[in-house]
């Protein structure tokens, strides 16, 4: 048995470890601009407003998607902005900032770049409408 690389030679086969990353980082909420929002308008029209909001940034991110799929990286830029300002608005820190970046990319066109960007862009989306609702549910 001999060392190769990162795997093992046995026998003529290599055989290869593989380690699956599953990478995970925190997200950031400025719940004194969440708070700012319920103190102004109420909870009511506050909560309302967050749905809208969080609506907004769903159908944002799919046509995003289908824009990068579709390579129009335009419209991808164009897109990203946009939700890059709404989650400025309610508070999603770095759903804002990671948007930013996949413009960014877009812009320089960067594939490879704007792959793993977007793909962090979606993981962060997730947890950061979940935080965003539990944050607005003690919030008020």
């Amino acid at each position: 048995m001999t060392r190769v690389g990162s795997g093992v030679r046995r026998e003529g086969i290599c055989m290869t470890r593989m380690t699956r990353l599953r990478p995970e980082e925190s997200i950031r909420l400025e719940r004194e601009q969440l708070a700012a929002l319920y103190a102004s308008v109420g909870k009511a029209q506050a909560e309302e407003i967050i749905c809208r909001a969080m609506e907004e940034l769903a159908t944002r991110l799919a046509l995003m998607e289908r824009a990068h799929a579709a390579g129009e990286l335009a419209a991808l830029a164009k897109g990203a902005r946009g939700l890059a300002a709404i989650a400025g608005q309610v508070g999603m820190t770095t759903l804002a900032r990671v948007t930013g970046d996949v413009a960014a990319c877009a812009e320089r066109r960067d594939a490879a770049a704007l792959g793993a960007t977007l793909a962090r862009l979606i993981r962060i989306s997730d947890r950061s409408l979940t935080a965003i609702w539990d944050t607005a549910g003690t919030s008020g």
